[in-house]
Formats: structure tokens, sequence, C-alpha cells
């Protein structure tokens, strides 16, 4: 990938003015000197060789939560933060988390096989062969001992599954077999479920991850035919964190529901296989042929079923509460103590875990240290800072939301931002986040240098940008950009509860893209796999750390904190012109196809070996009055700008504030809804949220946007209605703060 980019990046080394700017958003001139000299202090104590020592050790052992490997660690982790002088302590929780006693599935018929249901150690790998791996398994699964019919869903998504009813197939009473890929994977057993499957089987492709993409593991980075990836099956779209305390934090003596009750835990037994275990059950299959784009990369043309082929399936857990160690660290702000720049990475894997979690673990505990050595030349943070190596990440975000829910109240007076990071790797840099902080992000980007290319990770990630789009327009297009823009925020990492359920403005960042693998989730996720494939040398850990770490500082010492509303505005502003396309996108689908099914057009081109049947007409797509959401952001930007003209006075003429400042980082909680989401009212952000079938993947505006593509029409009206108070709630609140 680099050496197709030097042409492109050519193109941008005249724009490294952007890199070099003098300017710091929420900075007088005099301050953003004082921070530019910080930061380049700060630069200067971090180590790769010292990150890779960190790593090295945290990823010697499995440390999944609730194993001994876990609790060493944490207290590791513990014994740096006081050796550095940060206020440190472990604060215990105690979850749910299942781990297997049994885990059988076998082909009955029309031949037999049982699956291994291992991987294999690897003399390349050192950490492959080791005492206290989990093993292989999808964490919540139900118990279930079930043999039926086995059926092929393709990635089991509920688009897989209309075509499977225009097939006349159904999965009721039936164990699916699904690709792992394309969703989160507790979507797949979540709608497998829905239509009345009664287990799942979750594998691996050779097409998406495996051979197809490259050399296996250890010749290579990618799946090998025994990897398999672990993971959790909670559905966290409901509510991340403990299932028996949703709402509550996880203390010893917090109020449990019965396990029954958990509206989070499917009722089906499910298990994740690699491609290995799957080639005889997919071989098996008989019935209809897939459609082209449903044939994967083993070696026969792949078949649907039902039919002869059966399998059983038998899964049993113990149910057992955990303790989940979170390590968090102090330092005390020197003119601001209540104002909390709070700085999180999980520390616990599913197994030896070196990229996911440890490489973001190691960054954030190098900028631990960087800060400490700052703090020896007589410097301090003027807010305070928290930095939170959180455990249970893995099974559910335990950690983090089971403290988010402990201390939420004091967090939403107290927390100016949450900044997390995860897995990292070498490449090209991502954000995601509360789109006011866009400015902030903007002047980081440009302001850290990339590793391979010497140019600023903002340059380095437009060009990128630039080689991925598809035609000459387009690139001019990308190339014009010269801000750099956050991504939406959906789920799957610690940020989750911050922003989604208690409105604390967020992060998350890291880097990606030239280092692509199948380790995820297996044990061969290694310290030989990372310095191997992953980042040789630690660069890419290094840029982490002063990426994160400029955020921290820059939002510990701003004068005024840099959140920027106008930046807010246009991406929702946005996301609105998106959603009314959607609606007439819609309309238009839902015209031509009743308009194909009145005239026979889908009984002339019916593919008698596909046993294909006409569908039934749709219901026509209402009006939908978008007035209360496009006059509540036509408010919205005026107060924004308004704000936006206080903010830069208050920094020209020196006037700090901390009733101001507290108003901004306090604003996001504007955006919350007193009932939350339909179905799933723990998430209470208007504008952010994981989808219902997407999982990690972001929905935004996703009251809206899911009932418009589920079809619910009278909720999407109250859901713009919803919205349209939030968000004038937000602009209301803006003026105010201007006007004080």
């Amino acid at each position: 990938m680099f050496k197709k980019l030097i042409p492109i990046l050519s193109l941008f080394i005249f724009n490294l003015p952007f890199s070099q700017t003098k300017k710091i958003v929420g900075f007088n001139e005099k301050n953003a000197a004082t921070q530019f000299s910080l930061e380049s202090s700060f630069d200067k104590n971090l180590s790769a060789e010292n990150i890779g020592a960190t790593m090295k050790f945290l990823s010697a052992k499995p440390h999944n939560i609730s194993s001994p490997g876990s609790k060493e660690n944490a207290e590791y982790i513990l014994a740096l933060y006081k050796k550095w002088g940060w206020d440190a302590e472990i604060e215990t929780f105690h979850v749910l988390f299942p781990t297997p006693k049994t885990r059988v599935l076998e082909m009955i018929f029309p031949t037999s096989y049982t699956a291994i249901l291992k991987e294999p150690a690897l003399k390349e790998d050192p950490t492959s062969g080791q005492s206290g791996q989990l093993s292989t398994y999808n964490a919540y699964s139900a118990d279930g001992d079930v043999t039926a019919d086995l059926v092929f869903v393709n990635y089991g998504l509920p688009d897989d599954y209309k075509i499977l009813d225009q097939m006349g197939i159904s999965v009721k009473g039936k164990i699916v077999i699904a690709k792992y890929g394309h969703s989160w994977r507790g979507t797949k057993p979540k709608v497998a479920q829905e239509h009345g499957a009664i287990g799942c089987i979750i594998y691996s492709d050779p097409m998406d991850d495996g051979y197809f993409a490259g050399d296996v593991y250890p010749k290579g980075p990618f799946k090998n035919e025994y990897g398999v990836q672990r993971g959790s099956i909670m559905d966290m779209v409901i509510n991340p964190g403990d299932p028996l305390t949703p709402g509550i934090g996880a203390t010893k003596d917090a109020k449990r529901i019965d396990r029954s009750e958990a509206l989070n835990i499917l009722k089906i037994p499910v298990l994740p296989i690699s491609y290995h275990d799957a080639k005889p059950l997919l071989e098996a299959l008989d019935g209809p042929n897939v459609p082209n784009n449903w044939q994967g990369g083993l070696p026969f043309a792949y078949h649907i079923g039902p039919g002869k082929t059966k399998v059983h399936l038998k899964l049993a857990f113990n149910w057992d509460i955990v303790p989940c160690y979170d390590v968090i660290a102090k330092i005390k702000g020197a003119k601001y103590p209540d104002e909390w720049v709070i700085r999180g990475n999980h520390q616990d894997a599913w197994v030896n875990g070196a990229a996911d979690p440890i490489s973001g673990q190691a960054a954030m505990l190098e900028e631990a240290k960087s800060i400490s050595e700052l703090m020896k030349t007589g410097w301090k943070p003027d807010r305070t800072l928290v930095y939170c190596s959180w455990d249970g990440e893995e099974p559910g975000l335990l950690g983090s939301t089971e403290w988010l829910e402990t201390h939420q109240k004091e967090l939403q007076q107290k927390a100016v931002v949450y900044i997390n990071t995860d897995n990292n790797e070498r490449g090209f840099v991502y954000a995601e986040g509360s789109h006011a902080l866009e400015p902030l992000m903007d002047g980081i980007v440009k302001n850290v240098m990339d590793p391979q290319t010497n140019v600023s990770i903002f340059e380095r990630r437009k060009a990128y940008d630039v080689t991925n789009e598809q035609n000459a327009d387009s690139k001019a297009k990308v190339m014009g950009e010269n801000d750099f823009k956050l991504e939406a925020m959906g789920s799957g990492s610690d940020y989750s509860s911050f922003i989604q359920h208690a409105g604390i403005p967020s992060l998350n960042l890291g880097f990606g893209g030239e280092a692509d693998g199948g380790e995820y989730h297996s044990i061969y996720d290694s310290y030989y796999d990372f310095t191997t494939f992953k980042d040789p040398g630690f660069k890419y850990e290094v840029a982490l750390s002063q990426t994160a770490g400029r955020a921290v500082l820059r939002m510990s010492q701003a004068d005024v904190l840099p959140f920027d509303f106008t930046h807010l505005y246009k991406t929702i502003d946005g996301y609105a012109d998106e959603l009314q396309s959607l609606l007439k996108s819609e309309r238009k689908n839902t015209d031509i196809e009743n308009e194909m099914i009145k005239s026979n057009y889908f009984a002339l081109a019916e593919d008698p070996k596909k046993k294909l049947i006409n569908p039934t007409a749709k219901s026509e797509v209402p009006y939908l009055d978008f007035a209360p959401l496009q006059n509540a952001l036509q408010n919205l930007k005026t107060n924004a700008d308004l704000l936006k003209v206080v903010s830069k006075d208050k920094i020209n003429n020196n006037s700090e504030s901390v009733a101001f400042n507290k108003s901004l980082y306090q604003a996001e909680q504007q955006l919350l809804s007193d009932t939350g989401l339909p179905r799933r009212p723990w998430y209470k952000h208007t504008i952010y949220a994981p989808g219902f079938y997407t999982g990690y993947g972001v929905k935004t505006m996703p009251g809206i946007r899911e009932a418009i593509e589920q079809r619910r029409w009278s909720e999407a009206q109250d859901q713009i209605n919803i919205d349209a108070q939030a968000i004038t709630k937000l602009a209301d609140y803006l003026k105010a703060t201007a006007l004080k």
C-alpha cells in the first residue's frame, strides 16, 4: 500500500503548513505557544521500545476477565500508575460471565463428523500452546441440546432471510450456519432466533479473512483453517454491561434480576467454528444452489438446504458471577479539579490479545508515563486527568458500563470528555466521536507526523481516501477537503455508555488499514503475530500515544474548551437530508415493486430451480412531516453561530469562565431523550446509536432512521418530533450559554 501512495502523497507535500500551524482551538496565542512546547516535551518522553516491552508483558499469558492473568495484569497496571505518581486504585464490580463446560457439534446424517473445536499450537508462535486459554465459544449463548436439519443463511442478516423467504425456505425448527462478517456476530443468532431457528453456528469463510485474502498464519497474517473467532453475542444493542443489573452499577450488593429476565441474552445455543469444521457440514448440504453472491471460498458449490443434512449441537455453560477489575488512576487538576478529562482502553482479552486490546493499552500507559515525566518538571494539568484500564470489555463493555452507571450522576457533572482507544496497528488514522469536537481533532491530526511518510497523519489519511475513491470527480472532491471529519459512533468499544447513555462528549481513536489479518479473538492474537505482521517497531503505537495524548492535554489545558457546535449542526443537518432521501427512496421502490407485482413481472421471471414465490404488495409510504425537525435545525444553526462568536471573544480577551466551560461540556446531554430509543430505552442519545441489526455499526438519528427502514410510519413521525424537541433543547441551551 505504501508504494502505491507515493505519487499521491507528493501532491500533498505543499500542504505541510497544516501541520505547522501556530494556533490551537481553545487557546489564546500565548498559551498556544506554551501548549506546543508541552506537547513537544510529551513526545520526547514516548518510547517505542518501552511500549513493546509493556505489550510483551501484558500479552504473555491468557487474561480474559476472571482469569488469573487478568488479575495479575490489573495489579501490574496499578503498580505502574502508582510508580508514576498517579493516585490509582482497582474498583471491582461483580458481573455475569459464562464460560463453556460442554461443547459438542456433530453431523449425524448423511455421514458422521465430529467437530474438533480447537485451535492447534504452532511452533512459530510461542504463546499459542499455553494452558488457561478459553475454549472457542460465544459468550452468552444459551445452554441447549438440539438436533435438526441444517440451513445455510449466508451472513445471517435480515436481507439474507428475505431471499430465503422468496425461495420458500424456512429456518423454523432448524439449525442455521452463517458466515462471520458484514455485521456484528451477535446479529446473526438474533435474526435466526427471530425467524424460529433453534440453534446457530457461525464460521469464518476463507473468502473473507482466510486464504482468499492472502497467506495464512503463520506464513502470513490471515486465518488458517483452524482459526476461530471467539466473541460475545450479548445483544448489546438492547444494552451493554452486566445483564443482571441493567441501568445500575454491578456492585457486590447490587439488586440483580434473574437471568431469564435479561433482555440482552438470547434464547438459542450458538457456537463459532473454523472453516476446517465448517467444510464437511457445508459440503454435505443439498437443496438449491446458493445465489451467486453467497458462494464462499471452500472448493465446492454451496447449497442452502434443508434436506438430508442433520446436525447435533449441545452446549452448556458455567453461569458465574465473577470479579471485574477496573484500574482507575487520577491526577488532580491544579485549576479545575472538578472538570475531568477521562481516557480509557480495556485490558482484558479473549486469550493473549496482543493486538486486541494490548496495543491500545500499551500506548495509553505510555501516555500516562510521559505525563508523569512532565509533572517532574513542575507542570500540573489544569483539569483532572482520569486514566481507566477497563476489564470485561470483550464480553459486553462490562467494566466501563458498570463504572459509568455507578458514578453517572457525578460524571454528568464533571466529565469534560471521554477519549477511547482499543486495538491499533500500522496504517491510517481514524477518529469517531462527538462532532462538536471536529476542530479539536482537525488541529491534532495536522500536528502529528506519520512515521512512514513524514507528512502529517491528516495528509496521509487524505491520500488514502483519495486513492479509494472510484472516479475523478469524487477524487477531486476529497483532494479539495482541508478539514478532518469525525465519523459517527456506533458501538463495540468502551465509549458506548459515556456518549449514548450519559451524553458525555466522546472520541474513539486509532490507526489501521495496512495490517489486515485473521487473528481476531483467536489464540493467534499474540506478541509474535503483532511484531511480525501488525506493527514491527511499534511506530504506530507511538503515533497513537501522540494523537490521543494531544487530545488529553488540549482538553486539559484549553482556556475555552474547544467545542464548536456549528460542526454538530452541519452534521445533523446532513443526517436530516439523508432521512428525507431515504423516505423518498422507500416510496419510489415501493411503487415500482407494487407495479411489478400488479403486472406479473415476478411470476414471469420466476426461476423454478430456486423455487421463487411471488412477494406480496407493500403498503404505501405515507407523508411524514419533517417541518419540526427543519425548524429545530434552523434554531440550532442560529445559536451555534452565536456561541461560536462568544467563544472566540472569550479566548481573545483571556476571559476564562468555569461556568461557561461547564456549559460547553454539558451541552451534549441536551440531546438525550428521557424515554430512550424504541424497544431499547437504555440508549438515550437521539443522534448516535448502534443499529438494531448492525451491532457495532452506527445508525445516525436512529429513532427516525430505523422506523423508516422497518416501515413503522407512526413511530417515524413520533421520533421526528422527539428528535426535534432534543435539538430545540440544545439550541435554547446554547443561546442561554452565549448570553450568560
